[in-house]
Parts: structure tokens; C-alpha cells; sequence
């Protein structure tokens, strides 16, 4: 006789950011269809600034159908930066052209018109993805994970990935105690809008806008100003870095105020306070950097519920690698629940291996957010101005020319193997 077939694994996935849609993405990819996503805000409008995905995560979105045509149109296109001090003295530019032959391509663009692309071909694989769902609690036992909502539906599946950022509850659950965000001690500038016509004439602006996309940076003591023209010139995103001590015990987003990046910019290159000056006052925002101290563990006690994203490892923008990692996170875990046939009851197998091979690398890139600022905000100058090339960013073959899929099924029996001797499986 054949034995009953076991019913397929079910996946509840709590947000829908990168991380979130890039496991729902790929489980589906992987024919694991038995799934659903819950997202808190009622709807999904295109919010946001700049976002960056290196080569280790461009590549993944090539795996999505159409999807990087439908990027192309939208995306910075510069493959340079220019570097100058604070005063707008020139120092030295770095290249990309040959880390693009080598390693393919970056994708910088918009986050919000880049998340609805990928939220839209979510819903095109038939992905259920039900908005306005405010999650309260997660729970498990051996046997399942679940969550209770807002309304007071409980929802229960084989696993509970939590990928709804820095506050997940899902914390709870997986330290045994509740935690915060710590301030990092840094906040962000934040703007993006349509470039005044003005700027394609003035001397100040006119190279930053009428020469396709550009890419600019200048760096001063404790502050570095980044800025970028997009869409042949047509719009403006820039990024402000910059020391802060305010409290973020209830909210790190707050509107922005023109005067203040003005009076902390007051001894700039005119081109900076000018694109500032030229910022609508409705889009500029300023964020607090927050961070955590880094988990013992991003899986739950009894392997039914994991953290994916912001929500197991937030990043500093400056280490350009946290929305990379949060979708390399979904990648590997679909190929470890792939490896165990969707088999419900080795879901603690797969999600360890899925941490095993997650768990050092990532906060290995995340480290390099620090190393990157410390190196812009604390630069010796009379060393920069003898060796320009200390103000570049470190753009190494270990984080961008990576393939997460690939490496996870070469290395998985490996780590489970790991894994049994350790008797952790």
C-alpha cells in the first residue's frame, strides 16, 4: 500500500517589505505554494528614497520573470561617484565600470517604485497577500507556529516567518524577553523629489542634472552628504549623515527641517545648501539610525518561527548591504525548506541549516556599515589628500559576487552534518 502523503508545508509570512516578499517569492519559486502574507498597513503606496541592492542581490531579481526590464527604465544608471571635501574641493572618483563586467550589475533606485514592482509580481505568481493585518502576538508548540491579530484571529502553519522589521514581536518569542532599539547615535537627512528646472541652468547645479545620472559625495567631520540624479537628470534623491542624540523610544521618522540641515551644513559647498534649499518641505524626513545588539539566535525555541530582515539583523545604510541581506535571507531559507521536500515535521531541520549558513555572514556585512562611516566621518585629511583613493568604498567580491542560492545548496548537507554532531538536530 502507498502510505498517505503528508500535506504540504504551510508558511505564514508577517510583512510585506524586501525581506518578506523575497521569501514568499522564492518559496513559490521552489513550488512551495502553501503560504499566505500578512502585512500590517492597508495599502502600499510608494513611499520611501534611495535603496541600493548590490550584485549578490541584483542577481536575484533576475530570477523574476520580466522583473529587471521593468527596473531598467527606473534605476540610477551612474556608474561613478565623485568625492569632494566639505568646502566642494574635489578629491578623487571611484569607478564602477569593472566591478559591473565582473560581477554584474547594481540596482539603486527608488525604494518605493522598486518594492511595487516586486510586490506586484508577488501577486502575479498568485501569491495571497492580505494588507491591513496587524499581528499581537506569536506563539508555537512543537507541532505548529501561529500568530493572533489585531481582530482576534489566531493563525497557525508549519513555520511563522517574521520579517516586519526592528519591532517584530517575534522577538519576544525567540530572546524569551521583550527588547528596544538602542540610538546609534546618528540620524539621516532624507529627500527625493523632481529636479527644479532651475538646476539644469544655474552654474551651481546644472553638472549634477544636465549630464544624464550623477553621483556625488562630500565628506566632513561627522557628517557625509551623499546626492544623485536619477531618471536622466529628471529627479533628485539626496542623504545626509550626521551625529544625533535624540531619544527614539517611540519613533525614529520624523519630518525634516530645512533650517536644521541648513544651520549643520552652514560652512558647505554651495551645492550642497543648494540642493538642500531646493528641497520641498514636505520631502524631506529625518530618520534616527537605530541598531541591535546582535541575536544569539534568529530561530525560536522550537524551530517553528524565524526572524528575517531588519527584524533578525538591522543595518546601517552606510554599509549599502540591508536590503542584499534581508532578500539573500529568503533565498537561502526556501532552499533549505526545498531540501526537505516540504516535509512539515523537518521544518526544525531546514530552519536551522538556514541559520547555520545565515548566521556568520550576515553579521559580517553588517559590520562594515561601521567600518564604512568611521572611515568617511573620522577621515585624516592630510592622509586622504596624499592617497585620495581612502575615501572609497570597500566593494568586495565576498559580499557582491555571491550567489546565496547556489551556496546554500552546495553547502547544506554540510551544515546539517555540523549541526547532529553538535547534537543541535
Amino acid at each position: 500500500m502507498t502510505p498517505p502523503s503528508s500535506p504540504p508545508l504551510s508558511i505564514i509570512i508577517i510583512g510585506a517589505g524586501f525581506a518578506g516578499l523575497t521569501a514568499a517569492i522564492e518559496c513559490h519559486r521552489k513550488g512551495l505554494t502553501n503560504l499566505v502574507l500578512f502585512e500590517k498597513s492597508p495599502s502600499l503606496a510608494p513611499l520611501g528614497d534611495i535603496i541600493s541592492f548590490g550584485q549578490n542581490s541584483s542577481r536575484i531579481f533576475a530570477n523574476w520573470g520580466n522583473l529587471p526590464d521593468l527596473l531598467s527604465p527606473i534605476i540610477h544608471k551612474a556608474d561613478q561617484v565623485h568625492f569632494h571635501d566639505s568646502s566642494g574641493r574635489f578629491v578623487t572618483t571611484q569607478s564602477f565600470k569593472e566591478e559591473h563586467l565582473a560581477w554584474g550589475e547594481r540596482i539603486n533606485g527608488h525604494r518605493g517604485e522598486i518594492h511595487s514592482l516586486v510586490y506586484s509580481h508577488a501577486l502575479s505568481l498568485g501569491i495571497p497577500i492580505r494588507l491591513g493585518v496587524t499581528v499581537t502576538k506569536y506563539f508555537e508548540t512543537p507541532s505548529h507556529a501561529g500568530v493572533v491579530t489585531s481582530s482576534g484571529e489566531a493563525h497557525t502553519a508549519d513555520l511563522v516567518i517574521a520579517a516586519e522589521g526592528v519591532r517584530s514581536k517575534a522577538r519576544t518569542l525567540i530572546l524569551g524577553e521583550e527588547d528596544h532599539p538602542l540610538p546609534s547615535g546618528y540620524a539621516v537627512f532624507r529627500s527625493w523629489f523632481p529636479t527644479p528646472l532651475s538646476f539644469f541652468s544655474s552654474p551651481l547645479t546644472s553638472h549634477l542634472v544636465s549630464r544624464g545620472d550623477t553621483h556625488n559625495a562630500w565628506i566632513g567631520t561627522d557628517v557625509h552628504f551623499l546626492a544623485a540624479s536619477i531618471k536622466n537628470g529628471k529627479e533628485i534623491s539626496w542623504v545626509c549623515t550626521h551625529v544625533d542624540t535624540s531619544d527614539i523610544s517611540e519613533s525614529w521618522q520624523f519630518p525634516g527641517s530645512k533650517p536644521a540641515a541648513l544651520s549643520l551644513l552652514q560652512n558647505w559647498d554651495p551645492v550642497v545648501k543648494e540642493l538642500v534649499k531646493a528641497t520641498p518641505e514636505e520631502k524631506l524626513f529625518d530618520y534616527k539610525l537605530v541598531f541591535r545588539d546582535p541575536l544569539p539566535t534568529f530561530v525560536s525555541p522550537e524551530g517553528r518561527t524565524i526572524l528575517v530582515g531588519d527584524a533578525a539583523h538591522p543595518f546601517l545604510p552606510t554599509s549599502i548591504q540591508g536590503a542584499s541581506q534581508a532578500m539573500e535571507d529568503g533565498v537561502v531559507l526556501a532552499v533549505c525548506l526545498d531540501r526537505i521536500k516540504g516535509d512539515g515535521t523537518k521544518v526544525k531541520e531546514a530552519v536551522r541549516v538556514w541559520e547555520g549558513l545565515r548566521y556568520e555572514r550576515v553579521h559580517r556585512v553588517q559590520k562594515t556599515g561601521v567600518t564604512t562611516r568611521e572611515q568617511w566621518h573620522k577621515a585624516d585629511w592630510d592622509v586622504i589628500w596624499k592617497e585620495p583613493e581612502v575615501l572609497h568604498l570597500k566593494r568586495e567580491g565576498w559580499i557582491l559576487d555571491f550567489d546565496s542560492e547556489r551556496d546554500a545548496e552546495e553547502r547544506y548537507e554540510r551544515v546539517r552534518e555540523g549541526l547532529v554532531k553538535e547534537g543541535r538536530l
